[in-house]
């Protein structure tokens, strides 16, 4: 199967190439698969999500190739590229309080994303925005209804997670998607963008820190260490049978409970 991402040998360094970013990053996912970014604070993960989006600031130079359904989108135009924001590469940002103004109501900032992408009425538009809106456990009329700072932060992030799943995008980056969550509405949220991926066969780069999501979540998994990957494979291999020496000292932080040994990747006791 082609790849619906591919990137290859991206580098992004400094305008006068004093500082690298991102040096030689190859990765590359399939329609339907959720591919873990795993590495520490700084190591470029969400750098190399922004080189895909073209938020770079002008300040750095991107080289490479990062080729999306066979388009280069480091040689596309930026009306061509900014086409393909929302509806064909949607992402969920960490920073979830700078995905709304907060002087307009959530609900209709909603309702104007989903009709910017298809052909639908207002009224379609705000049933879909409160479909999503109730598939992330929230009371969907209230926070339709509500101004961003009347929400709590957790409120604001899965308000955002909707938004984007909305459009129900071809790939989907999540950059540390559960860190103003608790753990049962993290699971939640979780759950969902899963059943979303099985039901539109979207592919999914899910950034993040936390070992134990991308451990159980994704279906392979790269490793980043300053700016470069330095390891890839399944999280079996990344878990169990790393090679690289920064692999191995950030799977030792994930601390074991007593008797986990003993579980398997899905939890499973083994006897």
């Amino acid at each position: 199967m082609e790849p619906l991402l591919s990137i290859n040998n991206l580098h992004v360094t400094s305008n006068c190439d004093t500082k690298t970013y991102l040096n030689k990053v190859n990765l590359e996912i399939k329609k339907g698969e959720m591919v873990g970014l795993i590495g520490e604070s700084g190591s470029g993960k969400s750098m190399s999500a922004r080189a895909l989006l073209g938020l770079v600031p002008h300040s750095m130079k991107v080289r490479g190739e990062i080729s999306f359904q066979s388009q280069d989108l480091l040689t596309i135009n930026a009306k061509q590229h900014r086409r393909l924001l929302g509806k064909e590469i949607g992402m969920i940002f960490q920073d979830y309080r700078g995905s709304f103004t907060p002087f307009i109501k959530v609900g209709k900032q909603i309702v104007e994303t989903i009709c910017t992408h298809f052909s639908i009425s207002k009224k379609e538009a705000k049933n879909l925005a409160l479909k999503v809106l109730l598939e992330m456990g929230l009371d969907s009329e209230r926070i339709y209804r509500s101004y961003p700072f009347q929400l709590s932060g957790g409120q604001v992030q899965r308000s955002a997670i909707a938004m984007t799943l909305a459009l129900k995008p071809d790939l989907l980056i999540c950059d540390e998607v559960t860190t103003a969550l608790d753990v049962m509405n993290g699971e939640k949220v979780l759950n969902y963008i899963d059943q979303v991926r099985k039901e539109t066969g979207c592919a999914v780069l899910m950034i993040t820190h936390d070992l134990a999501l991308a451990y159980k979540r994704t279906d392979r998994m790269y490793v980043m260490h300053e700016g470069e990957i330095v390891e890839e494979g399944l999280p079996e291999q990344i878990r169990c049978h790393h090679k690289h020496p920064y692999t191995k000292k950030l799977c030792s932080c994930l601390l074991s409970l007593p008797g986990e040994n003993n579980l398997d990747l899905n939890g499973r006791v083994v006897l």
